[in-house]
């Protein structure tokens, strides 16, 4: 399929899924996933994909069923008759977003850090500064409308990918060469195991949401409804043969025990060993721009699909101001919610630890993407769609919740409470905003409700 009239055929529809997934997911999340799993983090990135395949499924299904095709609060709207869920579904994609945006952020800081060599000036960490630095960018030019081309953003992905492969290659060829590769097959000793290997699958969901990037630009993408199926089941799969390598190469090369030292910065450490200062900063370099990368595509998807929230009446009218691109005509994104993305990316990217965001980020996915499961399981009467997929994806979903859930109040009590927090305060307010409105009386609901 070729690319006609601006819009993305085949390859641009491929190309826009792995960015989404592998354009900072693991530069930020490989480090949490093997301080958890040790060297079985390959397997890992394997279940969360599975999973992900299956969600992937489930959304496929759903948005062929449903009028018009659409994304989450639409099949909640549609399938389950219900506004309100599908508002707070709405609402908890854009948590999601919102963390990994603060996810891309930090990691962006820490090889900004290792490439500097400076970790505070005048006794201010640096890191932060960076991390802040780089959303605030992207938010102002968000803001004044600058939009990166499609063919642009095709290139940058060739070039991430490019460099991964580079990585996995050259690291195996050096790790067979000193007989320093290992897959941690060995250290399988029984069900012991599994808990550990299931948590960090859960951790690594993060790393797995960008194909969702195709369900929001379908207005952008020749023939959709064939084009983003296929564009998602090549991607997904894509992305773990790339994640399957990478952790073999981190996890072989370097020592458990620097990669707990220093988990936001594995890749690099890893490239050190094989490829000198040299390979240490095409790595860094690369992640630099690979985060960066990602926090734009996600502050633009997510102001697109806040535009469609606001217009079914999911988000305050307030919110709607534009900006300049083609404003005559309703162009532009929603700039007041940019603006307040960047507010809350930048708290959470500051303030926030790795393993905290990437946890909260992972958490939202794993809800949403286990509602859409069980969605489309009610739907296994129809005779295209099977009831395979979906169970998986609703199986794998709710497993990886109350594990992860359980990882962290066992091992990081200050982030469990961080995030339990933070997802009550979300529910109390979603609910309020959809129920009732500021003067007390109940909130406008759809028929549907």
């Amino acid at each position: 399929m070729t690319e006609s009239d601006g819009q993305l055929g085949l390859t641009g529809a491929i190309s826009m899924a792995l960015g989404g997934m592998i354009g900072g997911g693991i530069y930020a999340v490989l480090g949490v996933v093997v301080n958890i799993s040790g060297t079985l983090a390959w397997l890992s990135f394997v279940l969360a994909g599975v999973v992900a395949m299956c969600a992937g499924y489930s959304y496929i299904k759903l948005n062929q069923l449903s009028d018009p095709e659409g994304a989450s609060p639409t099949y909640l709207e549609w399938f389950a008759g219900s506004s309100t869920l599908a508002g707070m579904a709405g609402w908890t994609l854009l948590l999601g977003y919102i963390g990994s945006m603060a996810m891309y952020g930090y990691a962006f800081g820490s090889y900004a850090v290792d490439i500097v060599g400076v970790e505070a000036v005048l006794g201010i960490p640096l890191r932060p500064l960076l991390s802040a630095g780089i959303v605030l960018s992207f938010v102002a030019l968000n803001v004044v409308g600058v939009e990166e081309s499609n063919w642009v953003e095709i290139v940058l992905v060739v070039v991430k990918i490019v460099v991964l492969l580079g990585f996995i290659a050259l690291g195996l060829y050096y790790g067979a060469q000193n007989t320093q590769l290992t897959t941690g097959a060995s250290s399988i000793e029984g069900l012991s195991t599994a808990p550990s290997i299931i948590m960090a699958a859960a951790v690594s969901f993060v790393a797995f949401q960008g194909w969702q990037l195709l369900l929001y630009s379908q207005a952008t993408i020749e023939d959709h409804s064939d084009t983003n199926p296929k564009a998602i089941f090549i991607s997904i799969p894509s992305a773990v043969a790339i994640y399957i390598g990478v952790a073999i190469v981190t996890t072989s090369l370097v020592g458990l025990d620097l990669i707990s030292q220093h988990p936001e910065v594995a890749l690099a450490t890893a490239a050190d060993q094989f490829g000198g200062s040299l390979g240490h900063f095409i790595i860094s370099l690369s992640a630099l721009f690979s985060t960066a990368s990602a926090i734009n595509a996600t502050l633009f998807t997510s102001a697109q699909f806040s535009d469609r929230l606001i217009a079914n009446g999911m988000l305050p009218e307030i919110l709607d101001a534009k900006t300049p691109d083609d404003p005559e005509e309703g162009g532009g994104l929603p700039t007041r919610i940019i603006l307040v993305f960047g507010a809350l990316t930048t708290l959470f990217t500051i303030l926030g630890s790795l393993q905290g965001i990437t946890s909260f980020a992972s958490l939202t996915f794993i809800v949403v993407f286990g509602g859409m499961s069980y969605l489309a399981l009610t739907q296994r009467d129809h005779g295209d769609v099977s009831a395979i997929p979906p169970a998986i994806g609703l199986l794998g979903t709710a497993t990886f919740l109350p594990l992860m859930l359980y990882h962290l109040f066992s091992s990081q009590r200050t982030v469990f409470y961080t995030v339990l927090g933070i997802s009550l305060v979300a529910i109390v307010v979603e609910l309020a905003y959809f129920r009732v409105d500021r003067f007390g009386q109940p909130a406008a609901t759809t028929d549907s409700d």
